[in-house]
């Protein structure tokens, strides 16, 4: 009998124990998600080849489509935890004193089973839901066509004569927020244990209620790089992702108290 032929845990599990880190334990965490880059180079890179490539695609289209821009970058971050799936599983092997190839790091998508399938799922609609929102409010306060670059700066990030862009960051920082809390730690908690997709959340939840201070210095570390590698022609996605992707995993195990719950087969 296989992992995925066991059912998942009855669905009133309750959160697993957190604990509290210091604030500068993300500095730490970004150090193990260099080391293990290292490590495993090749299979790591390649998440971040495919992550800078389908930053390209998106890019292209949404430059021919100016009002999807601003939606579609944001919307496509929000996807990152789940992209990131295949790091997770090459630093829990490097955790193990293994040499992880990238046919484990693939084969790690079946690890969480249904659950995980349901998170990607949620993830990619509410990054289709954001660019629908983000088109929506571009259309009710610009009124003039939007016509290259200067016309995108013009009407949309200065605003002239209407509010749209705090709106619309006040909007997007709210929504990146509540999917920040929800996935921080969920996404590896689900690949590594055998816990339920709405455990695996409220314990992510918990996880940046209870180190508010040290999740928010991670949530703009990831900010900064993200916004470097944009700034980088998405160039930087690969580095960027490989670094991101297995510090997160470091981020896991150091905030979530596993003890007492049966590993993922």
């Amino acid at each position: 009998m296989t992992d995925s032929d066991i059912p998942d845990p009855p669905k009133d599990i309750d959160a697993l124990p957190v604990r509290t880190v210091a604030v500068t334990a993300p500095l730490r965490w970004l150090a193990l998600g260099w080391h293990d880059f290292t490590v495993a180079f090749g299979p790591s890179l390649f998440h971040g080849l495919i992550v800078a490539v389908a930053g390209l695609a998106i890019a292209a289209i949404a430059l021919n489509v100016w009002p999807i821009l601003p939606g579609a970058f944001s919307g496509f971050v929000l996807i990152a935890p789940i992209l990131a799936t295949g790091l997770y599983e090459l630093s829990r092997r490097i955790g193990e004193g293994e040499k992880p190839t990238l046919a484990q790091a693939i084969a790690a998508w079946r690890r969480g089973t249904r659950p995980l399938v349901w998170m990607g799922v949620g993830l990619a609609f509410a990054a289709t839901a954001w660019v629908l929102v983000s088109a929506v409010l571009v259309a009710l306060f610009v009124k003039e066509p939007i016509v290259g670059l200067d016309g995108f700066l013009r009407h949309v990030v200065v605003s002239r004569g209407s509010n749209l862009f705090w709106i619309w960051m006040i909007a997007g920082g709210l929504g990146a927020a509540l999917t920040f809390a929800a996935t921080v730690v969920s996404v590896p908690l689900l690949l590594d244990r055998r816990v339920d997709l709405g455990s695996a959340i409220v314990t992510s939840v918990r996880a940046v209620g209870a180190n508010p201070l040290a999740m928010a210095l991670w949530a703009a570390m990831i900010m900064v790089l993200t916004a470097l590698s944009m700034a980088t022609l998405m160039a930087g996605f690969a580095l960027a992702i490989p670094v991101i992707g297995h510090a997160s995993w470091h981020a896991y195990r150091s905030v979530v108290d596993t003890t007492g719950v049966a590993p993922r087969a």
